[in-house]
């Protein structure tokens, strides 16, 4: 698992649509939608439906979105220790 899936899984999760998620990480549509695919099959389940409207989280991507937000808050953590 890497921080680019799980910053694409928050950032789908918090806006709804992958275009709009792509835009605002600065990646192309298709690779987000390739880090999404990553980070489903480490993990075995899907985390998103996906119709012409948006994504929506599963049961399970509801179940795991708190700690997606706990490892960027930790990696962000990190990377301001090191910075200072």
């Amino acid at each position: 698992m890497h921080e680019r899936e799980f910053r694409a899984f928050v950032s789908i999760a918090e806006i709804g649509r992958m275009d709009q998620a792509a835009k605002v990480l600065g990646y192309s549509q298709p690779a987000v939608s390739y880090q999404i695919k990553c980070l489903e099959q480490m993990l075995g389940t899907k985390l998103f439906t996906r119709d012409s409207t948006g994504a929506r989280l599963t049961r399970e991507g509801r179940m795991i979105l708190p700690s997606a937000r706990a490892v960027l808050a930790l990696i962000d953590s990190m990377k301001g220790v090191c910075a200072a």
